[in-house]
């Protein structure tokens, strides 16, 4: 096909009517992913050749219009994902107070898609190997990383950094054929010195970006077992400028002395999540749970781009699926995270309403850009406009929420409980806490989750005395909150 029977809009990936911040963008993504100097395979010189001319047409305004006009009707898109939306209720009312709306964004793999071949890793472990990493921390760590060497396949590509207060990278960015002499390398580790996440990430940075290739999946893993102190914002930085890159961050604490508010931020600007390691012997397991992920990614960047609209507050969002975590807002991007091949991405979005936002018949309440990246397309997947309204109202609906909705704001509510009680407990209201953290035990007793209602309360006992929650206690609380996520509620909760 020529040129000029190209549709360069779709070659950059983005609709007809995009901004030209949005064009400029995109033919950024588009030149890195196909630049000759990265791509030799056959015929992607031409897509960047054209890519090149889409963007010297669509960037200039007069010449944009002009090749505007030579443009047939629009066709509908066959996007390469399928998506749905379930809302908590059909239509919003008139008010004259904040009202809420929920929805359940569903994003999974097309069933002709799944059994495509996976795409190559590029993955870097950071690994602590700080002087609290000592004995059987150290000896799992070490036993686990040798077990994903074995586990490579030939076209993956793995590196290994270790830090303390400084990183050394033991295994750099490769394909590797022999790898007995790599294991020794690993079987050496020595822990010493302190705890410097900073210095891990970076040189960790630097090995995925060596290998960086918009046809693999490039992913950081950092354990750890400690606080890291001094050097927060610097970590964070970074992690926004992975994400830009497309890599994505996995953060492991083992333990109780990590930070897992710091955690929980670094890894989610990146679409990430974080785990609570709570046992040695739990390492190996959820580590490789993590490469296996990892080698089922179907889309590795899943973006949604909003723009602000007036009286439209988005509340929250979490991924309710794979991985259970906040979603992380930075301006108005939320990074939502991969799609596994045999696990649909699902977000659930909490929107509070203003007044004057349903004063007419119908209310806009997201105007915004899906953004997805799969490594299997040789072009950009083209941006999709998302575009979501509810009719308005003087009366609600009689109808119940949809089933869905329900069992994920009920485990929702579980978990914002703990959130809300953490968030009194630093302001000092303990009392407040203490309640909140009763009635948390109590509906997770309704639902035998007897164990971890159980350390609730042993935690009030805690709150109580010290005015404070123990780290290893509010650890569990908090991942174990998550975790109920993976199974439905078993009953009704207590209000």
């Amino acid at each position: 096909m020529s040129f000029s029977q190209q549709d360069f809009y779709a070659l950059l990936g983005v609709p007809r009517d995009a901004s030209q911040e949005e064009i400029k963008r995109a033919y950024f993504d588009a030149a890195q992913k196909l630049h000759p100097d990265k791509n030799t395979a056959a015929g992607e010189t031409e897509l960047f050749l054209g890519v090149q001319q889409a963007y010297e047409t669509l960037s200039n305004p007069k010449r944009r219009a002009q090749y505007d006009a030579t443009l047939p009707p629009e066709e509908k898109v066959d996007l390469p994902y399928e998506y749905t939306i379930t809302y908590s209720r059909p239509n919003l009312i008139r008010l004259d107070e904040p009202q809420m709306l929920y929805l359940i964004l569903d994003i999974e793999t097309p069933a002709k898609a799944r059994a495509t071949p996976a795409p190559p890793l590029n993955v870097c472990l950071v690994l602590d190997r700080s002087t609290s990493m000592q004995g059987e921390k150290m000896d799992m760590v070490k036993a686990t990383a040798i077990q994903v060497l074995r586990n490579l396949r030939p076209q993956d590509i793995l590196s290994v950094v270790t830090f303390s207060d400084r990183a050394e990278a033991i295994i750099p960015a490769a394909f590797y054929q022999e790898r007995s002499r790599l294991e020794a390398k690993i079987q050496m580790i020595q822990p010493a010195g302190g705890t410097e996440i900073y210095q891990g990430l970076e040189a960790g940075t630097k090995e995925v970006m060596r290998s960086i290739d918009s046809k693999r999946i490039n992913h950081i893993i950092l354990l750890t077992d400690g606080q890291t102190y001094g050097d927060e914002q610097l970590c964070l930085a970074l992690a926004a400028r992975l994400a830009e890159h497309g890599i994505g961050i996995s953060a492991m604490g083992i333990g109780k002395e990590w930070n897992d508010i710091f955690l929980d931020v670094l890894s989610t600007r990146t679409g990430g999540s974080s785990a609570y390691i709570a046992k040695p012997q739990d390492i190996k397991r959820l580590l490789l749970e993590k490469f296996d992920a990892l080698a089922q990614v179907y889309a590795e960047e899943v973006t949604l781009e909003f723009k602000p609209i007036d009286g439209i507050d988005l509340g929250y969002a979490f991924r309710l699926q794979p991985d259970p975590s906040p979603v992380s807002l930075e301006g108005n991007i939320l990074h939502l995270g991969p799609i596994l091949q045999d696990t649909s991405t699902r977000i659930l979005f909490e929107y509070i309403i203003q007044p004057k936002a349903v004063k007419s018949e119908v209310t806009d309440f997201l105007d915004g850009n899906l953004k997805i990246s799969i490594a299997s397309h040789p072009t950009p997947v083209p941006m999709h406009r998302l575009r979501l309204r509810r009719p308005v109202s003087d009366s609600p609906e009689t109808d119940p929420p949809p089933p869905q909705i329900v069992q994920a704001m009920s485990r929702l509510m579980l978990y914002r409980m703990q959130e809300r009680a953490r968030k009194e407990i630093e302001k000092g209201q303990i009392d407040t806490a203490t309640r909140h953290l009763q009635t948390l035990a109590s509906n997770l007793l309704t639902q035998g989750e007897r164990s971890l209602a159980q350390t609730i309360m042993l935690e009030v006992e805690n709150l109580q005395r010290k005015n404070a929650l123990s780290d290893e206690g509010s650890k569990q609380i908090k991942y174990g909150t998550r975790a109920l996520f993976i199974t439905p509620p078993k009953k009704e909760l207590v209000s």
